[in-house]
């Protein structure tokens, strides 16, 4: 099994059934991204370009979907967190009723539209 998989189903409830969806909602949204495991998470890679990475924090409630070129996105940036980073940005979701399928599949196709701009 992929170690990115293995991170995912190795979630309690309610960060698994989160997990799985952003993966399926990544994944409808750009087909050809690639899920890799990197620095202990599931990273999504489109080519050589990272689009974005998942990690489940249970200790403090939610699942956070950063994205590597925050500093270029401009769709629904005042519903994103930046809680003690200088530049990566994330959506945050403490369960699948917090989830607005338009607004992560909408960030996700402008991150992947800007992919080759970097993370600056």
């Amino acid at each position: 099994m992929n170690p990115a998989e293995a991170y995912i189903l190795e979630q309690e409830e309610p960060f698994r059934s989160i997990l799985l969806h952003i993966k399926s909602m990544v994944e409808v949204t750009i087909p050809e991204v690639d899920m890799r495991y990197k620095w202990r998470i599931p990273c999504f890679f489109a080519g050589k370009h990272p689009i974005c990475y998942m990690k489940a924090t249970p200790k403090k409630g939610f699942v956070d979907v950063a994205f590597w070129n925050s500093a270029h996105l401009t769709k629904h940036i005042e519903l994103m967190v930046t809680e003690n980073r200088k530049v990566v940005k994330s959506l945050r979701y403490s369960s699948l009723e917090d989830i607005d399928d338009t607004v992560l599949t909408e960030v996700v196709a402008e991150s992947y539209a800007l992919r080759a701009r970097g993370f600056y």
